[in-house]
C-alpha cells in the first residue's frame, strides 16, 4: 500500500528541513516501489519560497486529504505561520486524523500552537528549546535530543535532524533493513538514535583542522585499543610529557578525559539503539568490564547506562 507523506511549507521554511525528509523518502521507493507518494503541501499552494530564497512548488491543503504522514517544516516563517488561523487549524485536524504527524527542527512551533504537543514529550533545535518551553509550559521538551517520539507524534532538532526522523519513520513503515539501505544511498550515518545528544563529543573537542583532529579520529575508531597517554603521544610524535600539557592546553580535558568522553558517547548511541547487551557495548567501546562503563557514564552523564538503554521492541528516541 503507498503511504502519502505530505511536507507542510510556508513562507521562509527551512528548505533543508523539508529537502532532506523527502529525500529520504524517495531513496526508500527505489528499494520498495510505490511505498511512498510525496507531496509538498502549502495554505496556497503555487510556489513557496524558503528563508534562503530557493522555492518548492507545493499542492493546496485538500491535496493531503489522503496523507498518511504529516511533516512540518522548521524554519524562520515559522512564527508567521503559527499566527495563521488556517495554517494552525489544518495541523491541528490533521493531528487529529492522520496516522503520524511530525516536525523538523522549529516546525514543533506549529504542533504547539495547534496543541499537539501538550503533555507530550518534544524536541526542537537546541538554540530554540528555552524559548520553546518558555511558550508552551505544557510541553515536556526534551532539549538535548535529536528526535523524539510520543504516541503519533514525532519531534526532531535541526535540519540534518530530519534525516534522522526520516529514517526512523521508514524503519517504522518498512523495517531497519530498508531504512539502512536508504542511509547507505544518502551517504549517512546509519543511525543516530532519537536519544542521541545533539551535541558531538568528538565536535566540542576539537574544532575542524585542529592539531589533534586527526588524532580524535583515530580514537573514535579505536575505542578497544588501550589509548594511554604513552600511546597518543606516540601517534603524535610527541614525548608524553609534552603531549598531556600541550593537549590539556588545546581542549580543556586530559587525554584520558577526552577517551572516556568518546566512548561514553559512543556507548551511549549503542545503548540507545537496542543493539546489543550492556556487556558487549562495553567491550565493544574500550571498557574493560560494565562496572567501568557504569562509572564512566556517572561521571559524564550523572546516569548509568541502565538508565539509556533501549527495552527491545520500543522505538528509538523513546526511552
Amino acid at each position: 500500500m503507498s503511504r502519502q507523506i505530505a511536507f507542510l511549507l510556508y513562507p521562509g521554511f527551512q528548505v533543508l528541513d523539508a529537502a532532506g525528509p523527502l529525500a529520504a523518502f524517495e531513496a526508500a521507493n527505489a528499494f520498495v516501489p510505490n511505498a511512498y507518494r510525496l507531496t509538498p503541501i502549502a495554505r496556497d499552494g503555487g510556489l513557496v519560497a524558503s528563508s534562503g530564497g530557493a522555492c518548492l512548488a507545493a499542492a493546496g491543503f485538500d491535496d493531503a486529504a489522503e496523507a498518511d504522514t504529516l511533516i512540518v517544516a522548521g524554519g524562520d516563517g515559522v512564527f508567521a505561520a503559527a499566527e495563521c488561523t488556517a495554517t494552525v487549524g489544518f495541523v491541528a485536524r490533521c493531528g487529529a486524523s492522520l496516522r503520524r504527524i511530525a516536525s523538523v527542527c522549529s516546525g514543533a512551533y506549529l504542533l504547539a500552537t495547534a496543541g499537539l504537543l501538550d503533555g507530550r514529550r518534544a524536541t526542537t533545535h537546541w538554540r530554540r528549546s528555552r524559548d520553546f518551553a518558555r511558550r508552551f509550559p505544557a510541553v515536556r521538551v526534551e532539549e538535548d535530543r535529536i528526535f523524539t517520539q510520543d504516541g503519533k507524534v514525532w519531534t526532531s532538532a535541526g535540519i540534518s535532524a530530519g534525516i534522522d526522523l526520516a529514517l526512523a519513520l521508514i524503519a517504522d513503515d518498512l523495517g531497519e533493513a530498508v531504512a539502512r539501505q536508504v542511509a547507505r544511498q544518502l551517504v549517512v550515518y546509519y543511525r543516530r538514535p532519537g536519544g542521541q545528544s545533539q551535541f558531538s563529543e568528538l565536535a566540542e573537542l576539537q574544532p575542524a583542522g585542529g592539531r589533534f583532529a586527526a588524532l580524535l579520529d583515530h580514537i573514535r575508531s579505536h575505542l578497544q585499543d588501550r589509548l594511554d597517554v604513552h600511546e597518543l603521544a606516540g601517534l603524535a610524535c610527541m614525548s608524553p610529557r609534552n603531549f598531556s600539557r600541550c593537549f590539556a592546553a588545546e581542549m580543556g580535558v586530559t587525554p584520558a578525559r577526552a577517551v572516556e568522553r568518546l566512548r561514553v558517547e559512543a556507548a551511549l548511541a549503542a545503548l540507545e539503539s537496542g543493539a546489543a547487551s550492556v556487556q558487549q557495548v562495553a567491550r565493544a567501546c574500550g571498557f574493560d568490564d560494565p562496572e567501568r562503563m557504569r562509572r564512566a557514564f556517572i561521571r559524564t552523564l550523572g546516569v548509568p547506562p541502565s538508565s539509556r538503554r533501549r527495552a527491545p521492541g520500543n522505538p528509538p528516541g523513546n526511552l
